[in-house]
């Protein structure tokens, strides 16, 4: 039977294989360590799980709003101002179904067949698939590790056609962790502003930050660019919330409209359970994010440090979220391996320990690995790492 072409034209995950084979050998009993994982390892809080109990003993358990219900985009829209000193209407706010629904709806509404969408590489793996989904094409601009990943304005410009509708700007950046600052966001919001670019501003990690420099949203700058950003957010990073699947999109009201009226005839609206839990996460102080920030930033010290002892290994340290993403080519050349997709695959077979190659980000010289486990678990996976770099390195 044949399939639409739009799905024929999406490229298969090259995570896939990894993640398929890491599953099998671990139920095949070998110790398998994942560093994959792009969640949370702590659970959802007691307060969010008893929320959501409450919510179904007192039978709130019906069709809502497909924006999400009201007092939830009233709880988004004081946590922005609280957080970031913007002012929003509810009515700028819609509820989906996870930050990724967001941005696959946002682009659904946003994009005409043929329309160009400018995605910074390394990049998030289902940006480009989406904006292709939505009869787009994304313009993939490589961001330099010297420049620690980052799209400049020069770049940016050059980018820019007739087509161009849109940039994205994920900050702090899955999979490199950087984050960008004031000085550079107001850079790149002045060419979007000069060209007409809307930007997409994904800004899921930013409570998951180990630095100084404060995270700072481009919509804050300026009025003139607030009116030219679409916010992307979620509980799922910041609150352990991955599976109750709870984004939202935030911004121009007519995108925003747009956007639930085609979640009224895709998936009707967020789980209502899960609605009522990100409501008691946003009510709620952030001393568990709090908790979940110290453990990572510990992990983040000592496994960025272990990183670069490694033979033929370099990581620039990240700033946010919870991937380290080193560039390993050097060690790939040492061990005599063609590829870092066929050096991840021999690590797993040989040591059991599962990385995700660069490839699918936009970047085949690096892997993403992901400090979202046990600092024992990481500790022992970078040790069998190093130990099949030594195995292999060849004269």
């Amino acid at each position: 039977m044949q399939l639409a072409r739009r799905v024929q034209a999406l490229t298969p995950s090259s995570t896939l294989a990894i993640t398929a084979k890491a599953k099998a050998l671990k139920q095949a009993g070998h110790d398998v360590i994942g560093l994959g994982a792009g969640e949370p390892d702590f659970n959802t809080p007691d307060f969010i799980v008893e929320a959501a109990q409450t919510a179904m003993n007192e039978g709130l358990t019906r069709y809502t709003q497909a924006g999400g219900i009201l007092e939830l985009r009233e709880a988004i829209v004081n946590k922005i101002y609280r957080d970031q000193q913007l002012s929003y209407d509810p009515d700028q706010v819609v509820v989906t179904t996870g930050a990724k629904h967001a941005l696959y709806t946002l682009f659904q509404v946003l994009l005409n067949d043929g329309d160009e969408v400018i995605v910074p590489s390394p990049y998030w793996v289902s940006y480009p698939e989406q904006i292709k989904l939505a009869g787009g094409v994304p313009v993939l601009i490589t961001c330099h590790e010297q420049n620690q990943f980052k799209l400049t304005p020069e770049q940016l410009e050059a980018s820019i056609t007739a087509k161009s509708r849109a940039v994205i700007i994920n900050s702090p950046s899955n999979p490199t962790g950087m984050m960008y600052t004031e000085a550079e966001l107001a850079a790149l919001g002045e060419v979007c502003l000069k060209y007409n670019i809307l930007i997409i501003s994904d800004e899921i990690y930013e409570k998951l930050i180990y630095t100084e420099q404060a995270h700072i949203s481009i919509a804050q700058l300026s009025e003139k660019l607030k009116k030219q950003t679409i916010m992307i957010n979620g509980v799922s990073k910041s609150h352990a919330m991955t599976g109750w699947r709870i984004g939202y999109a935030l911004g121009c009201k007519t995108i925003i409209k747009a956007m639930a009226n085609l979640i009224s005839h895709s998936t009707s609206n967020p789980t209502t359970i899960a609605q009522y839990a990100a409501l008691a996460a946003y009510q709620a102080d952030e001393t568990e994010i709090e908790k979940m920030k110290v453990a990572f930033k510990q992990r983040l010290n000592q496994t960025h440090k272990r990183l670069n002892q490694l033979p033929g290994v370099t990581c620039v340290k990240p700033m946010g979220a919870f991937y380290l993403f080193p560039n390993v080519k050097e060690a790939v050349a040492k061990t005599g391996f063609s590829s870092v997709d066929e050096w991840v695959t021999a690590i797993l077979e040989e040591e059991k320990v599962a990385l995700i190659p660069g490839s699918g980000f936009g970047a085949p010289d690096y892997v993403r690995l992901s400090y979202a486990i046990e600092l024992e678990q990481l500790t022992e996976a970078i040790q069998r790492i190093e130990n099949f770099i030594l195995r292999h390195q060849v004269d």
